[in-house]
């Protein structure tokens, strides 16, 4: 299915859903917040799509946030409307349940980087640039900024970044901890289709059932946590996946993972 904002292709078992809005930096519109909803929503149906990559059309953004100049006419009731199907966005790619990493390919400020955030992991090119700027705007940030980046870098330096409102390089996230790899801009989408090669060649059940043990364990405690993980070791168990893994590994050859 083609969509008006967003591209999505597949490679194997990966798709790429990439923002494609490049004329106007990628920002975050109403058409491109529906669009997102419907993507995730046709990656999530397809058995065969394992994992996925976020990115952005175009040499000069990832996603700039909010589409400002979209915004400039609307009543505040129309503001508060459009508020509530972003949050909807925002919420659908940190809640898809299969691996999604995000390729970071230039600006990334506002709602750009809470994208980013939601994602599992980030990868960024070297010229990509990171910042939650919306208190320089009288609000704050309002796609997870203000408690996704605090979860991946920590409390004050988190407050930091958003109380100033601060740009950051790549090499910056990447120090922070924000960033998982950083690599030249024409080797973005090469190196992040590595990676996705190394997550895909595994059982797609059990990549999901990670992220729900991690995502969700993360902040139990300790011995909620470890319940919860059995129960997630435990879905993979009954699956002929699982027994795929066993027979590829006796006898010695690749297995051929089906997500069942």
């Amino acid at each position: 299915m083609d969509y008006e904002t967003i591209k999505l292709t597949r490679e194997g078992h990966i798709a790429i859903m990439a923002f494609n809005r490049p004329q106007a930096m990628n920002a975050l519109s109403t058409q491109l917040a529906l669009d997102i909803l419907a993507v995730l929503d046709e990656m999530e149906q397809d058995d065969q799509i394992f994992a996925a990559v976020l990115t952005g059309e175009g040499e000069r953004a990832f996603c700039v946030g909010a589409d400002l100049k979209e915004r400039k006419n609307m009543t505040k009731d129309e503001m508060r409307k459009q508020r509530a199907l972003f949050v909807r966005a925002f919420t659908a790619v940190a809640e898809f349940s299969k691996p999604m990493v995000a390729a970071v390919n230039g600006f990334a400020l506002g709602g750009g980087t809470e994208f980013a955030l939601c994602c599992d992991f980030i990868i960024a090119a070297e010229k990509a640039t990171f910042g939650l700027p919306e208190v320089g705007l009288a609000v704050i940030p309002g796609g997870g900024g203000t408690q996704l980046m605090p979860r991946v870098i920590g409390r004050n330096l988190a407050k930091e970044l958003i109380f100033t409102g601060r740009r950051i390089t790549a090499r910056e996230a990447y120090d922070l901890g924000l960033v998982n790899h950083v690599v030249p801009d024409e080797q973005l989408m090469s190196k992040t289709m590595e990676i996705m090669q190394e997550i895909t060649k595994n059982g797609p059940i059990a990549l999901r059932q990670a992220k729900r043990a991690i995502n969700l364990g993360v902040e139990l405690e300790l011995h909620t946590a470890l319940a919860l993980e059995a129960e997630c070791h435990l879905v993979c168990l009954g699956t002929e996946d699982r027994d795929e893994g066993l027979l590829a590994f006796n006898e010695k050859r690749k297995p051929v993972y089906k997500g069942k």
